[in-house]
C-alpha cells in the first residue's frame, strides 16, 4: 500500500496550487520601444508649451498659404464635421508613407492640430475624451518622432457654433 503525502493529496484535490515556476519576462520586441518613447515625451514636454496657439492665432496661421490644417480624429468623426480646411489622417493611420502623402515632402511646413478637447460641445463628433488621453498630445509627440518640427497645437477651448468658427462637415444634410 502506498503512503500518499498530505501535500500530494491536497494537490490532488485542487486544495492548494502546484508550485509555478519563476514567470518569464515577454521577448523583447525590436520595432516597439517605450522607453524611447517616454524619452521622447519628455523631450518635448516644454517644446510643446511654445507651440500652443490661441484661437485667433491658430486660426490665422493655419488659414496661410503652405500651412496644413490637420485633423487626427477617425475619418468617421471626420465626416460628421471639423474645422473648416481641415485635412484628415486619422492617428491610427500615422506611417513615415502616410503623413508624407498629406503632409507633403517639406518636413518644415506648418502643421496645424486640434482634438475634441478643443471644443465646448462635448458631443458627438466633438466628444469629450478624458483629459490625459486628449488626441493633441499624441499627434504632437508622434509628428515630432516622425520629423516633424514646426507643428502648432490649438491650445484653446472653442465651441463649433462660436463666432469666427467655421465648421462643416462632409456628410450630406
Amino acid at each position: 500500500m502506498r503512503i500518499v503525502s498530505g501535500l500530494a493529496m491536497a494537490l490532488a484535490f485542487g486544495l492548494v496550487a502546484a508550485p509555478v515556476a519563476a514567470k518569464q519576462s515577454a521577448p523583447a520586441n525590436p520595432q516597439i520601444d517605450y522607453p524611447g518613447f517616454a524619452r521622447l515625451t519628455e523631450d518635448l514636454a516644454k517644446v510643446r508649451q511654445t507651440h500652443r496657439l490661441g484661437w485667433a492665432e491658430f486660426a490665422r496661421r493655419a488659414a496661410a498659404e503652405g500651412a496644413l490644417l490637420l485633423d487626427a480624429r477617425s475619418a468617421d468623426m471626420f465626416a460628421r464635421g471639423h474645422l473648416k480646411g481641415a485635412v484628415n489622417l486619422p492617428f491610427t493611420d500615422f506611417t513615415d508613407e502616410a503623413l508624407r502623402a498629406v503632409i507633403g515632402e517639406n518636413a518644415n511646413r506648418p502643421i496645424f492640430i486640434y482634438c475634441n478637447n478643443n471644443f465646448s460641445d462635448h458631443a458627438p463628433p466633438v466628444a469629450l475624451k478624458r483629459v490625459v488621453l486628449a488626441l493633441n498630445i499624441p499627434t504632437f509627440i508622434n509628428l515630432h518622432g516622425y520629423g516633424y518640427r514646426n507643428v502648432w497645437e490649438l491650445a484653446d477651448v472653442i465651441g463649433t457654433g462660436d463666432a469666427g468658427v467655421e465648421w462643416e462637415s462632409s456628410l450630406g444634410g
